[in-house]
């Protein structure tokens, strides 16, 4: 018998397939109906229960949230989502001239508010029968600007105009509580104004003042002792400078190896050499010079000098009327034009006998030892700083106009800024490298102001990039003028800075940060006492 051919025999086995798998497939579905039924007829076990009910708890307990809060019926969620449309409303209702409208919403928000703050009061939710009448008012007042278009559109242009307006009038508060601010960082406080004024004339009446400093030889082998810690300070403020010498003073091994440079104007010149005369700081060496008797600064050598005597210079810096008031005030304190600033470019000249030498600002305090410094490998650099680039807004092109093809070219923009206020100079270095001559470069450059504004960091940017060797952080810790410091960082700190507005010797001093400034400071001394210093 013949077999049959194959294509008669597939289709028979794939209908006896697909009935098998039907078949099967019904009798699972029918299984799970089953089961399911079952399961929804049983209870809930009741363990199951309590965990639900405990992490709802937990979450309850942890957002704070009360029973009334979570009822969809609460008035006092209702009330609370009232008033803050209403307040929506009430700015636009002004927006619109419509001020009657505005008041009856606001007298409304008042009195919805009164309600809710009763309610808190007693402890006790609002009531359907105290609140209705207020719940019913405001309902009707909100419908009603519903009715006079305030849609959610509108609201939405008009509270962006709003928002606007608002940030320009914070804008225009900030520029004037810096311009306020910059004001009371500039004045001279009538103590230390009495200060200078009493010791100018003990200088000039007590002659044996003069004779004590012209008798004194050993000083003079002092200052130019290469062997021992020499530190400068250019500053006419006499008690800032007397804290610095002072804290140094009190916080050094050796203090008797300690020398100090102090340069000054004429104007305090007596004043200074009074003050340190009359006063012993542990035997710390100081010397007190006025840089009006340097020969050498003059303006056909000091850019700076050359400039000022520019008419559209002095204009721009001491008028300010040429520019719409775009240049923040800051830029033009006429103190960055003081030479006591710009001194610090030329500080190979004005000690000529020193080979290494620590520059520190007036405004800082020194807790610790120093002598640290003058064994530190600058590592053939002549400037050692600490550098601020931890900080973003602190890198060059945050202090330098990186438009300027001249600064694009020669300046990595990311570079890490540093800081004036102490740094270590090898004044070998500096004179081998002709640094002041690259100083002089960029401040011709700099004559119409378009590299950078004013001051000295910029410049000191310029003239020292690329010779600048980083120190550790804790060597100089900065900010303690107008920021919030880590006082885990203030402890382990070498110099603090009192960078910034706020100087611990004016009443806009950091109040937390002032403790550690006068502790330098004894308050009673009879010039302080006569003076009113507290």
């Amino acid at each position: 018998m013949r077999r049959p051919r194959p294509e008669f025999r597939r289709p028979a086995r794939r209908r006896f397939s697909n009935v098998f798998w039907l078949t099967l497939c019904g009798l699972v579905a029918l299984m799970l109906i089953v089961l399911l039924s079952r399961e929804s007829t049983q209870p809930r076990s009741r363990s199951g229960l309590p965990k639900s009910s405990y992490r709802h708890d937990k979450v309850i307990e942890g957002l704070n949230v009360t029973a009334e809060m979570l009822n969809p019926d609460s008035i006092t969620r209702q009330l609370n989502d009232q008033i803050s449309l209403a307040k929506a409303f009430v700015v636009i209702a002004k927006e619109s001239n419509n001020l009657q409208f505005a008041w009856e919403l606001s007298a409304q928000i008042r009195n919805s508010q009164i309600l809710l703050s009763n309610a808190a009061l007693r402890r006790s939710p609002l009531t359907l029968r105290e609140s209705e009448t207020a719940v019913r008012d405001m309902a009707l007042l909100l419908f009603q600007a519903q009715q006079l278009h305030y849609d959610s559109a509108t609201m939405i242009m008009r509270l962006k105009a709003r928002i606007q307006d608002l940030e320009e009038q914070m804008s225009s508060v900030t520029d004037k509580s810096n311009k306020y601010g910059q004001i009371a960082a500039e004045e001279v406080p009538k103590s230390l104004y009495c200060l200078g004024v009493r010791l100018t004339t003990e200088w000039f009446k007590h002659s044996d003042l003069q004779k004590k400093v012209s008798r004194n030889a050993q000083i003079s082998m002092k200052l130019k002792d290469n062997n021992l810690h020499h530190f400068c300070i250019f500053s006419d403020n006499i008690l800032a400078t007397s804290v610095v010498i002072n804290s140094t003073a009190s916080n050094s091994l050796n203090p008797d190896r300690v020398v100090f440079h102090l340069v000054t104007d004429e104007v305090n010149y007596a004043a200074m050499k009074a003050w340190f005369t009359m006063n012993n700081f542990r035997g710390v060496t100081v010397d007190v010079q006025k840089f009006e008797d340097f020969s050498w600064l003059n303006a056909s050598y000091v850019p700076v000098l050359k400039q000022l005597q520019d008419s559209d210079t002095q204009n721009y810096y001491f008028s300010g009327n040429n520019d719409g008031g775009k240049t923040p005030i800051k830029f033009r304190n006429p103190k960055y034009l003081s030479m006591l600033n710009h001194l610090r470019f030329y500080i190979p000249e004005v000690f000529p006998a020193l080979k290494k030498l620590v520059f520190l600002d007036d405004d800082v305090v020194v807790q610790k030892d120093l002598s640290g410094l003058f064994t530190v490998d600058l590592n053939g650099n002549v400037n050692g700083a600490v550098e601020t680039c931890m900080e973003t807004f602190h890198r060059y092109h945050k202090y330098l106009n990186y438009s300027h093809p001249l600064i694009r070219s020669h300046f990595d923009p990311d570079a890490c800024g540093w800081a004036f206020g102490m740094n270590v100079f090898d004044l070998v270095e500096w004179r081998k490298r002709n640094v002041t001559g690259i100083y002089h470069y960029w401040q011709e450059k700099n004559v119409d102001r378009t590299l950078w504004k004013l001051g000295t960091l910029p410049p000191g940017l310029l003239t020292f990039y690329g010779l600048t060797e980083p120190l550790d952080p804790n060597w100089h810790v900065l900010g303690l003028g107008y920021t919030n410091v880590d006082p885990q960082v203030i402890e382990k700190g070498a110099v603090l800075h009192f960078n910034g507005n706020s100087k611990p010797w004016l009443k806009i001093g950091i109040e937390k940060y002032k403790a550690l400034w006068e502790k330098y400071v004894d308050y009673s001394h009879p010039l302080l006492e006569r003076c009113n210093f507290h």
